[in-house]
């Protein structure tokens, strides 16, 4: 979009001139669309809002100006402040903040979380009364995953050792659970 020459068509718009009007439409168009379909993202609409944006400039050319501006920039606010309004007109705010308190807070509520915390205590006072070794081992296989082959290896003891390693120090942590 070249200035001058879109100042001197808008200028003919301004009297009427359809000749003009229908130039101006053939420079102009594929820009303004580009922004309505930036902000519309939905080429319908985007073209739904261009042809009121020239309804706009048909109406409005008498009133630009090269003082208050550059042509290609009056007639892109045109086009930004028209898709702008259509993407307002979508879906009314009051239907979005009335729809925001029927949104369920996905976090415990603070009875659970200290519910959780006391829980979290009492495992790790429980895990301090197994010997070091065997904690060691049930945090890996509970906690990071590892096999019980994994934890053998790791361990250097017999399969059938870490198993029962495990079992007992699972009953231990339950008695003291309990109490």
């Amino acid at each position: 979009m070249q200035g001058d020459g879109i100042a001197d068509l808008i200028g003919r718009v301004a009297l009427g001139d359809r000749t003009a009007f229908v130039a101006l439409y053939n420079q102009t168009a594929p820009k303004l669309l580009s922004i309505c379909l930036r902000i519309l993202k939905d080429r319908a609409e985007a073209e739904e809002a261009l042809q009121e944006v020239y309804i706009s400039i048909w109406q409005r050319a008498r009133s630009f100006s090269t003082a208050s501006g550059s042509p290609p920039v009056w007639l892109a606010a045109i086009a930004r402040n028209r898709a702008i309004d259509v993407l307002r007109a979508r879906k009314p705010v009051a239907d979005e903040l009335d729809s925001a308190y029927d949104l369920a807070d996905s976090a415990p509520d603070p009875e659970k979380q200290t519910i959780t915390k006391d829980e979290g205590r009492r495992i790790d006072t429980c895990m301090e009364e197994l010997e070091a070794d065997r904690a060691v081992a049930v945090k890996r296989a509970y906690v990071e995953g590892l096999s019980y082959q994994e934890l053998a290896d790791q361990f250097g003891v017999p399969l059938n050792t870490m198993r029962t390693w495990l079992r007992r120090s699972l009953l231990k942590l339950r008695e003291c659970m309990e109490r």
